[in-house]
């Protein structure tokens, strides 16, 4: 299945590539098959997103989905059909913190 990713510009620029990625999740498609698809296709960015030891999201990164906040999903979350069609993207997002 083919998954299209969104990544924020600091990550599209670790892995060198621009606008969406497509990447292809073996098995179920749930977040954590999308984030070790993406790490395995672009090794770079091991560490960026999830914590090496852990492997849990790291601070400052969201992840949307069909317009909703997954980030407080569990990683083997099954992702809703429009991610898995394809007709709608997983999105990594750079969150912003100050006051």
């Amino acid at each position: 299945m083919i998954v299209r990713v969104a990544l924020p510009a600091h990550l599209r620029t670790i892995a060198r590539v621009s606008g969406e990625v497509e990447l292809e999740v073996a098995g179920g498609c749930t977040i954590a098959g999308v984030l070790d698809a993406l790490e395995a296709r672009f090794p770079a960015l091991r560490g960026t997103i999830r914590d090496h030891g852990t492997r849990e999201r790291r601070p400052f990164i969201r992840f949307f989905v069909c317009a909703e906040d997954w980030s407080h999903h569990a990683p083997d979350s099954e992702l809703p059909e429009p991610v898995r069609a394809g007709r709608e993207p997983f999105l990594v997002i750079g969150a912003i913190a100050g006051g």
